[in-house]
């Protein structure tokens, strides 16, 4: 999915991919490095830790917004939107929550550029190197997914139902992960 950001004036891509076989991580992201384009920014996230594209397009949301109010924690937009995404403040604990890793089978990415033509060919470049067409559906939640990612961002139960009260489970549980990363920014 490509999306626009007028305010920002930038193009964010949010895709997966299944099935993806990662031996050494390091070794694949810096080949992915060597490969992009300078005007584009890449994150790769554990895709079992996604709560649907919005988290992640609300991810670029508050890294953008961070960046433009000069109340950035990271030096680059990609790590910023990886701290968003966890919802933690430290590189480390964001990587273990939501990096990927050589056990890594479903990965989410973001690319965000200035032009569609630049996003979209970073997107045909990583879906290269993954050796896999991208799919979308491991964005979505599944019961599994779920109770993975509500015991990854402390979500008890009862704040669930709360919010399931006006909203469906996964409408509930994703605004409750985009709840905590809205929190981030208010930390200081």
């Amino acid at each position: 999915m490509l999306k626009y950001i007028e305010e920002f004036g930038k193009y964010a891509a949010i895709t997966g991919f299944r099935n993806v076989q990662i031996k050494d991580t390091k070794e694949f992201l810096k080949k992915i490095r060597k490969k992009k384009r300078s005007n584009v920014e890449t994150q790769f996230f554990d895709a079992k830790y996604v709560a649907t594209w919005q988290h992640l397009y609300f991810a670029v949301l508050n890294a953008l917004t961070a960046f433009k109010n000069k109340g950035n924690i990271s030096k680059s937009l990609a790590m910023e939107t990886l701290l968003y995404a966890s919802a933690q403040r430290q590189i480390r604990k964001a990587m273990e929550l939501l990096g990927i890793k050589s056990e890594t089978s479903e990965i989410a990415v973001l690319i965000i550029g200035e032009n569609s033509e630049t996003v979209k060919s970073a997107l045909s470049m990583i879906s290269a190197s993954v050796n896999v067409q991208h799919d979308d559906t491991v964005l979505q939640l599944s019961e599994e997914k779920k109770r993975i990612i509500q015991k990854a961002f402390g979500i008890s139960d009862l704040e669930l139902k709360t919010v399931m009260k006006k909203d469906g489970l996964e409408e509930a549980l994703t605004n409750l992960v985009i709840e905590r990363m809205a929190l981030l920014a208010t930390q200081r």
